[in-house]
């Protein structure tokens, strides 16, 4: 099982949400380049980058920054946040981005969806963040009435592989993951399922290795050292 650290991008600085409220931040470091090298060198395996600015504003300010760390690392990175045209999704696999991750386009175009899976195949993923089992867009300010198990029927029967699933309420808090519902995914999809949201330790990457998840994301945990690079460079 992988577990990615993550690094979220806003004002071109490395930070936290809680409970992914914009007016809620923590800045943690102002180089994200170096965080990304800095992690890579202490055993990271593959990172998870959003670019929160794109999500909140659907403009890509950072992508720069992606870029640079796309040139000053050799690990794969996973991209997300604002990712809403098929521009967007090429040029970003052009860099070298290994996994474009899609969010409120999956809802709204899901025909483009199809598309961009059809022509990129496994380098396309969508991040279903959600308040319980209703899944909310728009940098998660905006509930919707979808059931998450329902639409990840639907992006499974289009061809999709990798979905991240976040709990918006658990996000940032170090509450745990949400095991419930992250358990009813695997068994229900059965493919490359990533937890976000919440993580706190590295007993919970356990538990989700237990439930045979593909990965976790960690951040918040990560900075605040409640867990460390090197438990995630023994972890297996």
């Amino acid at each position: 099982m992988l577990i990615l650290p993550a690094i979220d991008l806003k004002n071109r600085q490395c930070v936290r949400l809680h409970q992914g409220k914009e007016e809620e931040v923590t800045y943690y470091f102002d180089n994200p380049v170096e965080v990304a090298k800095d992690l890579e060198k202490k055993g990271a395996k593959y990172l998870h980058i959003i670019d929160l600015d794109g999500a909140f504003s659907n403009e890509n300010r950072n992508y720069d920054i992606i870029e640079k760390i796309v040139k000053e690392i050799s690990i794969p990175i996973q991209v997300g946040g604002g990712i809403r045209s098929e521009e967007i999704v090429n040029n970003l696999i052009n860099l070298g981005v290994s996994r474009v991750i899609l969010g409120t386009v999956a809802v709204e175009n899901p025909k483009l969806v199809k598309s961009l899976i059809e022509k990129h195949g496994d380098k396309i993923a969508v991040s279903v963040d959600c308040y319980g089992e209703q899944v909310a867009i728009k940098g998660w300010v905006e509930k919707t009435d979808i059931n998450i198990f329902d639409f990840c029927k639907e992006l499974k029967n289009i061809g999709l592989k990798t979905i991240i699933y976040t709990d918006i309420k658990r996000d940032g808090t170090l509450e745990g993951p949400n095991i419930e519902i992250l358990d009813k995914l695997q068994k229900e999809f059965g493919d490359n399922i990533i937890a976000a949201g919440g993580l706190s330790n590295i007993e919970d990457f356990y538990k989700l290795k237990e439930i045979n998840l593909y990965g976790g994301v960690t951040g918040k945990a990560l900075y605040e050292g409640k867990i460390t690079m090197d438990e995630i460079s023994k972890f297996s």
